[in-house]
Order: structure tokens, then C-alpha cells, then sequence
């Protein structure tokens, strides 16, 4: 059956968006997109006291799983902003150099893994990527570890997880005629999934129901009574699938580009030696690798963590003037498309870090770059992806010359989120014994 997981309408929606933006509409099956690709457009759409966040239809299925949480929860519904002002002291500074602790220990975990496969077999990218963050994430929002590099197969928690977002992503784009026995047997299955999901972090939240229940999100929420007991779970949940899939997609896309361009690798690994030289990072240094976070965030120019958000009118309003919007219509902003837009240049589809050196930066428009959203619905992790990025990636420069396969050429998938399709390295450890 086709649906959002086999196409590639978000990239094709992009590559027409240079002749039919900024705002055109298009269709695939039962959904309508009226895409916004302006910076100027999503500048003014960013505007919260005219605007906010749509729930669309691709994170509305995931509702039954992860109910009101950050993610989906809507506009009205009220523990939207409880959580959300609970949980902001977990992303605080003091939170952060906690977490870089953790974060470091996950790091000597991949080294491991992949020093035994130096030089003898190439590693999975996408892969590796997502046992780091999601062992982050649960460590350091929940104090529960997966034990994903100490598993030959992937975690059936994982696993779970997986099957009830695609599962969702096929409901969103399946004709109306689709059904009968295989969709009533897929709805069971996916039922029987957000029960075990449930069940788990049920059992995550009794292990720390009782003594000191520490400062990470799942203690701040435990020591609130301002959440109730459900939706703590939702906003567990809501971590651990926004939380992971995001991240490691954009891990992997950076490590292809470092890879793909030796001139940028070097330059990368050479600030890396400067600043940090063969010890592990401290967690002031992560801020000083400024040209390695230049590299980050152009690579979350090109492939942003996911396709895009949604935003609609408080109001019956004009959009730059030209575009009627009716209160409550979802303009959906493409932000590969943004970010590909004019004020980006005549070359967009090339990569070069330098586009965020700051005084271009400051030439641009201040809406031109939006991979973790906007407003006061923006993503609340998003310092937290940003550092253990940057961390990762200084700890695989620092021991690895990572190579593509010669026959290797980039192509992502999509769904809620944009991640390279085989990517696969090659690793020599440094020669310098770093």
C-alpha cells in the first residue's frame, strides 16, 4: 500500500517549489499541503499572536499512543503548557553539563562498537546513530537504559515504537477504500503495541516512584503534582519518539557530509585537535567547535530533522498580503524549500558551512532557518539534540578517518522525518593513534 513512508512527495514537493512558491498547494491521496516556502512568508507566519501550531494529520495518528504530550498536544488542551513550563529547568545549563556525562559514556559505547569493526567491516550509520540517542534520551530523561549496544537485535521496545508510527503513517495516507481484514488486523496490532509501550514505561515510572526521584525530565515530573499520571506517560513517550528518531537522522546526515568532502573533514577534525586534542570533551569545549556546529547546522539545512510544520490562523487574515487564510487552514511550511529559498543564494543545494559564519548569518532573514520549528511550540529539546550532536561527532573525528563506499550516493527516505537510505562507512582509525 502506498503511503508517506514510500514516496518521496515531500523531496519532489521541494524540487517544484523554486517555480510554484511560495505558497502552492498540492495533494496526495485524501491530504491537501498548501506549502509555504518564503522566508518573508514564514517569517510573518512565526508570529504567535497571529498564528500557531497546527497538529497535523501525520502526528495526529500518533495520538493514541502519546495522547497530549508536547508534541501532539493541541492549542486548548491545557497540560500543554503545564508540561512545558515543568520541564524547561531539565534543558537549563546546570541540566545540560549533567547530561553531558551520560552522553559521553554513550560515546565510549559506539567507540567500542566500532573500534571492532575498524578496518574490517563497514558500519551501519543510521543505525549506530539511533542506539546513541536513544540511549541518551533514556538515560538522561528517564534513567532507564536499553542496553542497545549490548543487543544483537534491536529492542523490542524499539521495535514497538517503529510499528505504531508507521502504522499511523499509512492511516494518514491510505485511500478511503483501503481496509477489511489486513486493516482491522493491523489496528489490533497496533493496540497490542501501545499496550507493551505503555506497559514499559509503566514499569520505568514504578522503579523511580519511590525515594529521591532525581532532576531529569521523568523526576521533575514525578516531584510535580501538576501532571497527572497519564500524561506523565504520554510525555515520556513523546520523548523517546520525537526524541531519538530526530536526532540520530541528523547524526547520520553530518557524518555524510563530513565523509563526502575530505577538505571539510579536515578542517573539522583540526578545530576538534585544537580544542579538545586527544582527551575527552569537556562540556565547555562542545560550545568552542564553532566551525563543527557551522557543519551541523548546514547539514540541517539541507535535511532538516523533518519536513516541515504546520501552522494555522488564529483569525481569518491575508498571508504577505496575497494569500487569504481562513482561520483554522493549515499552511505546512517546507522547510527544505525555506531553506533552499533565495535568500540562501544562487548555489542552495551546495554544502558549505560557511553559511553560518555569523555575519551572514545576520545578512539573512532571522526566519530563514527553522529545522526545530517555531514559537512557543518550537522543539524544548532542542539545545540537548544540538550538544550531544556536536559531541559525537568530535569524538568519531578524534579517533576515525570515516570514508564512503565509492559506490555510495545520498538518498533519504521520509516520513516524520527525512534519514539517509543505506549510508554505511568505511573506518580507519587515525594514524596518530588518536
Amino acid at each position: 500500500m502506498t503511503s508517506m513512508l514510500h514516496t518521496s512527495f515531500m523531496q519532489e514537493s521541494t524540487q517544484m517549489a523554486r517555480e510554484h512558491g511560495p505558497v502552492f498547494t498540492r495533494e496526495f491521496f485524501n491530504l491537501r499541503f498548501t506549502f509555504v516556502t518564503g522566508a518573508d512568508l514564514v517569517a510573518e507566519l512565526s508570529d504567535d499572536r497571529r498564528f500557531e501550531k497546527h497538529v497535523l494529520p501525520a502526528l495526529e495518528v500518533a495520538r493514541p499512543m502519546i495522547g497530549d504530550g508536547l508534541l501532539t498536544a493541541y492549542n486548548h488542551e491545557p497540560n500543554w503548557g503545564k508540561a512545558h513550563d515543568l520541564l524547561m529547568p531539565a534543558f537549563s545549563q546546570a541540566a545540560m553539563r549533567t547530561y553531558h556525562t551520560l552522553m559521553l559514556d554513550v560515546c565510549r559505547q559506539l567507540t567500542d562498537a566500532w573500534d571492532r569493526a575498524a578496518g574490517i567491516e563497514a558500519v551501519h550509520v543510521t543505525d549506530s546513530m539511533a542506539k546513541v540517542t536513544l540511549e541518551i534520551i533514556g538515560r538522561a530523561g528517564f534513567g532507564y537504559s536499553f542496553g542497545s549496544f549490548e543487543r544483537t537485535t534491536t529492542h523490542p521496545f524499539v521495535l514497538a515504537l517503529e510499528d505504531v508510527l508507521n502504522h499511523g503513517q499509512r492511516l494518514v495516507t491510505r485511500p478511503p477504500m483501503a481496509g477489511g481484514f489486513l486493516g482491522k488486523r493491523a489496528a489490533e496490532r497496533n493496540e497490542e503495541n501501545i499496550a507493551f509501550l505503555n506497559g514499559v514505561v509503566d514499569e520505568v515510572i514504578a522503579h523511580r516512584a519511590g525515594g529521591d526521584h532525581g532532576s531529569d525530565l521523568l523526576g521533575l515530573m514525578l516531584d510535580s503534582d501538576v501532571l497527572d499520571p497519564v500524561n506523565v506517560r504520554n510525555q515520556v513517550l513523546t520523548f523517546l519518539a520525537a526524541g531519538h528518531e530526530t536526532t540520530s537522522a541528523a547524526m547520520s546526515f553530518t557524518l555524510y557530509y563530513l565523509a563526502a568532502d575530505p577538505e571539510i573533514l579536515e578542517k573539522a577534525r583540526a578545530e576538534v585537535d585544537a580544542v579538545i586534542g586527544a582527551d575527552e570533551p569537556a562540556f565547555e569545549q562542545v560550545a568552542k567547535l564553532r566551525y563543527l556546529r557551522r557543519v551541523v547546522d548546514e547539514s540541517l539545512r539541507l535535511w532538516p530533522t523533518a519536513p516541515g510544520y504546520s501552522r494555522m490562523a488564529k483569525e481569518d487574515t491575508t498571508l504577505g498580503g496575497r494569500y487569504p487564510m481562513p482561520a483554522g487552514e493549515p499552511f505546512f511550511v517546507l522547510l527544505p524549500a525555506l531553506h533552499r529559498d533565495f535568500v540562501w543564494g544562487d548555489d542552495p543545494e551546495t554544502f558549505d558551512p560557511d553559511r553560518f559564519l555569523p555575519e551572514r548569518i545576520r545578512a539573512r532573514p532571522a526566519h530563514a532557518f527553522k529545522p526545530f520549528g517555531t514559537g512557543v511550540r518550537a522543539c524544548i529539546g532542542r539545545q540537548f539534540a544540538l550538544h550531544q550532536i556536536v559531541l559525537v561527532m568530535s569524538r568519531v573525528l578524534q579517533r576515525y578517518n570515516p570514508t564512503l563506499p565509492s559506490d555510495y550516493r545520498l538518498r533519504a527516505s521520509e516520513g516524520l522525518t527525512f534519514s539517509p537510505i543505506g549510508l554505511t562507512l568505511d573506518l580507519r582509525p587515525r594514524q596518530d593513534g588518536r
